[in-house]
């Protein structure tokens, strides 16, 4: 029998999208404490990836969630901005909901490695812990700015339909070409590309053919979105893995390529063929707990889960010289959920520390648009400075060589984003 994926009425929250960020979340959290290898020798910190385990990488096509992270957000936007009062109270909310669950994640780092350099940690390893706080701030950074461009791209949505992700699916195409033709730096246009195409099918769900396509449909869609990645991996320039590897010329990832947009379809096909089991998933009592707990706290879970993961490692690896197991040995599975678990209880702490700055309810506030814009530049400009830069100041620089100015922007621009800000003109008297 044919099954119907039908929308949620609206004004109801759609269960199936919070099972789709929920498992999006855990996937990231997961995949990063299980990624490394590490060990440990005379101060250097030697760190890999379990995914360059050959044959492994096909695990990425569905463990590289960031494209349903996008498609369930530009759903999930197009549904409240439509609740909104006001589309400025609307982007103040939201702007204010993304960037305050930063502000203690900074206070930490702006002092944890001097702290950690205090306690005998050799420079190398302190490094590498400032660069991987940081680095997972490009997603808040090119989100912060989707969120921003949510009024006009649902105009675009709503007058052109499909026709905008083809667009700019084909300029990511084209930003490929220049990329591995011309000038590689192009390629990080693209993040803006790819990203905007993937948020806007989360219209198309919310508003479109794809929240009412049928079960047979969806594995077509699944279908055809891995199929037409396979192509581009067979005969293009791309790799297998749909995430950088160490040492690999081109990553899928970092900048993207237009080959995550095609992964994106794929993937959006599976999870729509499985909503029916997905929603009714989601009525079980003990489900329904989880998604009502994690719905309020997917930023700060993002934000904490490789702190927690340095904590881990820090004690373990370098106090007590524990090496990661060779990926896929008898001896990796066994530690692996131990490993994990360690982490998840570190996790749970810093949650039950920093979490509440996430959960308050917080409001919209009449900020002029020119005023958001800048709110948007700041903030996102800031976030991609941390995540090139990390939260390491380094021995040989000074203050404004490490984070203090990149943070300095975030803060601006959540100012910007908080209230209207008068700049009154200097008048001689």
């Amino acid at each position: 029998m044919r099954s119907s994926l039908r929308q949620a009425p609206a004004g109801a929250r759609d269960t199936f999208l919070d099972v789709v960020r929920a498992t999006a979340i855990l996937a990231v959290i997961g995949q990063h404490w299980l990624m490394p290898v590490l060990s440990y020798d005379h101060g250097r910190l030697a760190t890999g990836n379990a995914l360059t385990t050959p044959g492994w990488w096909a695990l990425t096509w569905l463990s590289q969630v960031m494209p349903m992270v996008f498609f369930a957000g530009g759903a999930a936007n197009l549904m409240s901005l439509r609740r909104a009062a006001s589309t400025r109270d609307w982007l103040s909310a939201r702007l204010k909901r993304l960037l305050i669950p930063v502000l203690p994640l900074f206070a930490v780092w702006l002092l944890a490695p001097d702290l950690l350099r205090d306690l005998g940690a050799p420079e190398q390893p302190v490094q590498i812990a400032g660069a991987i706080a940081g680095q997972l701030l490009w997603f808040l950074a090119v989100y912060v700015l989707t969120v921003a461009a949510t009024p006009l791209m649902l105009a675009a949505h709503r007058r052109w339909g499909l026709a905008v992700p083809l667009v700019f699916t084909g300029l990511a195409v084209i930003v490929d070409f220049g990329r591995f033709e011309v000038f590689g730096p192009i390629g990080y246009v693209n993040a803006v590309f790819v990203w905007l195409a993937v948020h806007q099918l989360g219209f198309h769900y919310a508003e479109g053919r794809l929240g009412t396509l049928s079960r047979r449909g969806a594995a077509g869609l699944a279908a055809a979105g891995f199929g037409v990645t396979a192509l581009a991996v067979a005969f293009g320039p791309y790799p297998a893995s749909m995430i950088g590897m160490p040492g690999a010329p081109v990553s899928n990832m970092s900048p993207p390529t237009a080959v995550m947009m095609s992964l994106a379809i794929g993937q959006i096909g599976f999870w729509l063929a499985l909503k029916p089991t997905l929603t009714a998933l989601a009525e079980r009592p003990a489900v329904a707990a989880v998604l009502r707990w994690s719905g309020p706290r997917f930023m700060s879970l993002y934000l904490w889960h490789m702190p927690a993961l340095v904590v881990v490692a820090g004690v373990t690896v370098l106090g007590f010289g524990y090496a990661t197991p060779d990926p896929g040995s008898s001896d990796w599975f066994a530690v692996a959920p131990l490993w994990a678990g360690t982490a998840a209880v570190v996790l749970a702490g810093l949650l039950r520390a920093f979490g509440r700055f996430e959960t308050k309810p917080g409001s919209g506030s009449s900020v002029p648009v020119k005023q958001l814009v800048a709110a948007t530049v700041l903030a996102s400009g800031g976030l991609l400075g941390l995540a090139a830069r990390g939260f390491t100041t380094p021995l040989d620089g000074g203050l404004l060589s490490g984070p203090v100015p990149w943070v300095a922007l975030v803060l601006a621009g959540l100012l910007f984003a908080t209230k209207p800000v008068s700049v009154r003109p200097f008048v001689r008297g």
